[in-house]
């Protein structure tokens, strides 16, 4: 199948197709006049590679383990897990930082709500 015929059935853009490629995600054969023709497997392969990338991990963390999920179940590709385990150390620690920061936030806004009070009262 062509790009435009992969990109459609996937939901993939054509450009993202191409970065896949890039990437060496997904190697389409060559026709003589240039054009890219993709087997039938490649669009299970685009599938899986966006599913990896919905979970956070970049396209070279993908392509440490992407033949080996497409060849075996995940539970035997024993590159996943601690994949999984650092992406989910990263985004603890994202959800962490995030918390100070909503916690600074709040401080500040009752801080500048409490003086404005003061400042009302005041004038009173």
């Amino acid at each position: 199948m062509k790009i435009g015929e992969l990109a459609e059935r996937t939901g993939a853009s054509i450009r993202s197709l191409r970065y896949y490629e890039r990437q060496g995600l997904l190697a389409p054969m060559r026709q003589e006049n240039g054009y890219r023709e993709y087997s039938v497997l490649a669009e299970e392969q685009v599938r899986t590679i966006r599913f990896y990338l919905a979970l956070g991990l970049s396209t070279e963390q993908i392509a440490g383990f992407l033949h080996c999920v497409l060849r075996n179940k995940e539970a035997f590709c024993e590159e996943v897990l601690p994949m999984y385990q650092q992406k989910l150390e990263e985004i603890d620690g994202q959800i962490r930082l995030l918390n100070q920061i909503r916690a600074n936030l709040k401080d500040r806004i009752s801080s500048i709500l409490l003086e404005r009070n003061q400042g009302q009262e005041e004038k009173i």
